[in-house]
């Protein structure tokens, strides 16, 4: 049952690094679904614990999210938010700053791959009517996104991952990561500017001609103000009692009644795939535990709130995340960090996990969708190029990181 559990394991994270194998049409999540059924099979697990294996609160909260996020977007409520506010820039480096901010709180809320999505045709147009090299606003938008994100739970899964195992409240963990994401949005521009300064160097005004965007304001009316309410109830969901999932749920619930979008249409447009990805690498990881598999890592990997246990953690989440993604990492480590993370632990995971996907174009799901979406509009963002300025504001948003948990460490404002 060991050596089983292994040698699924070995081949479903291989479909998930490789992507592409020889002979079998497999990616990330085929591998996962492929390696939840084997564990069933060959009876590592019955049929009954891979069901209770997969964390529902997740699942949930993942399912709620996603519904209030797409009937923003089909509202274009997205669009809306990313063209008014570039519009108000009146230089090249005023529109870098407003994009890489706007980004950036977008994605702590809204999470990031959705913001991204529909920020992208935005920003090249944009961009286009001003006569500007997109190339600088793109790396700036998947950078921000990114750092944005990692500042709360519903930010990116990989939070939502975290944030549901370590019952860190919603407030708290926005509080002990906001200076981090608001930090390394700041050195995102710095950097971006010094990468690409030819194309900072004019202060000449920009001139926008853009104006065929639509919106559905009708719809807004109702699903903007369920959406506000959700964020202000996900705050108050410790004074409240409420479970952050059925807070979601409930805002899906009611965005599907009231709204002004086809209930059937909302549903075709949840990406029911990314959650058949979760719940398969739950049972798969749940499987591995099981047999034992994990527990000579558990005991090797050993971390603690200390500057060298923080730090460690983060050098760890900048390999892995760039060979399975950060998402694979993230569940693979939780049965590791359960038996002894605090506050200090979790949220290092959060950051670090969050700030590697920078560093390549692989490193988060956020990198290639923006990268698939600028194809399509004629620009190119490569490897190294990418690799370049990414790895450098990641290692540089990596150390604040370190250094903002560790002192909030020290001044004891964690849990333990």
């Amino acid at each position: 049952m060991t050596l089983a559990a292994a040698v699924i394991f070995i081949i479903t994270y291989a479909g998930i690094i490789f992507t592409r194998l020889p002979w079998v049409n497999i990616d990330r999540p085929s591998a996962a679904f492929f390696g939840a059924v084997a564990m069933i099979l060959t009876g590592v697990l019955t049929l009954d614990e891979a069901v209770r294996a997969i964390d529902f609160n997740t699942i949930l909260l993942l399912l709620g999210m996603m519904i209030l996020i797409t009937v923003l977007e089909l509202d274009g409520f997205f669009t809306y938010i990313a063209s008014k506010t570039i519009h108000y820039s009146r230089t090249a480096a005023q529109l870098l700053t407003i994009i890489v901010f706007s980004t950036g709180i977008s994605s702590a809320f809204l999470v990031n791959d959705a913001v991204v999505l529909l920020f992208t045709p935005v920003i090249i147009r944009i961009c286009r009517s001003g006569g500007l090299n997109p190339m600088p606003y793109l790396i700036a938008e998947i950078m921000a996104s990114n750092i944005g994100s990692a500042m709360t739970i519903t930010g990116n899964p990989q939070n939502i991952l975290i944030g549901m195992q370590s019952g860190i409240a919603y407030g708290r963990f926005l509080l002990y990561l906001l200076p981090v994401s608001f930090t390394g949005m700041l050195v995102i521009i710095a950097l971006v500017r010094v990468f690409y300064r030819n194309d900072f160097r004019s202060r000449a005004p920009l001139e926008f001609h853009n104006n065929d965007l639509t919106y559905n304001f009708a719809s807004m009316k109702v699903s903007v103000p369920i959406f506000l309410l959700v964020i202000l109830l996900f705050f108050l969901s410790p004074v409240l009692r409420l479970p952050i999932p059925l807070i979601a749920l409930t805002g899906a619930s009611l965005v599907l009644i009231f709204g002004k979008i086809r209930p059937s249409k909302v549903i075709q447009e949840v990406d029911w795939v990314l959650l058949v990805f979760f719940s398969g690498l739950f049972i798969v990881v749940h499987a591995v535990e099981k047999t034992g598999l994990l527990e000579p890592y558990i005991r090797a990997m050993e971390f603690s709130d200390s500057l060298a246990g923080i730090r460690a953690l983060h050098g760890l989440s900048l390999v892995l995340s760039q060979v399975v993604s950060n998402v694979p990492y993230t569940i693979l480590m939780l049965p590791v960090l359960k038996p002894q993370a605090g506050e200090a632990l979790w949220l290092a995971l959060a950051s670090a996990s969050t700030l590697a996907g920078n560093a390549t174009i692989v490193g988060a799901m956020a990198n290639l969708i923006v990268i698939e979406s600028a194809r399509k509009d004629g620009v190119r963002i490569r490897f190294f190029p990418f690799l370049k300025i990414g790895i450098t504001i990641t290692l540089a948003t990596m150390a604040i990181s370190v250094c903002v948990l560790y002192a909030e460490s020290a001044l004891g404002l964690f849990a333990r």
